[in-house]
């Protein structure tokens, strides 16, 4: 195209299905995943393709075209925002570095997770204490019973007389 070629070379696309390609490649490594899984999650994802769609977006000669609605299939399984399905790959960052940052990622969205679901618990059980204030001392036990460390106990026991986790 004019303009993509200036004297001297070829200007790299901040944003361009080449990025896109070779992200497939590095996250799907990321992640363990054969390129049958990776077609598989798509599928499920909502959009069909095969292990050979995959291997030839990755390593074909010339490449296979992605359209947008992959593009977002492959954003939707690899949990990322399309706009960094499309940039570059990060220069300096190893495969194990990726799958360290990739498994500490994950595991924040999972704590946050729960955090979330205690905090609501707590909230349901603070709300119910209210409504029936007798039965306060048998939910702490309950706890107690539950956890088996007087300590957490207490401190869940505590969130809950407190009316929230947060």
């Amino acid at each position: 195209m004019a303009g993509d070629r200036p004297e001297g070379g070829e200007v790299p696309l901040l944003y361009s299905e080449g990025n896109v390609a070779a992200r497939v490649a590095l996250e799907r490594e990321v992640r363990g995943w054969s390129t049958t899984e990776l077609a598989e999650r798509v599928t499920r994802a909502g959009v069909k393709m095969n292990q050979t769609a995959v291997w030839r977006i990755e390593n074909g000669t010339p490449r296979r075209r992605i359209n947008l609605d992959e593009a977002l299939a492959f954003s939707r399984v690899f949990e990322l925002p399309l706009e960094e399905l499309m940039s570059p790959p990060l220069e300096g960052l190893d495969i194990d570095s990726r799958r360290l940052v990739q498994e500490a990622v994950e595991a924040f969205y999972e704590a946050r997770d729960a955090r979330d679901r205690l905090h609501h618990a707590v909230v349901a059980i603070a709300d119910h204490i209210k409504t029936h204030p007798d039965s306060s001392r048998a939910i702490h036990e309950q706890c107690l019973r539950l956890m088996g460390d007087e300590r957490d106990a207490r401190t869940l026991s505590n969130d809950i007389a407190d009316g929230g986790h947060y």
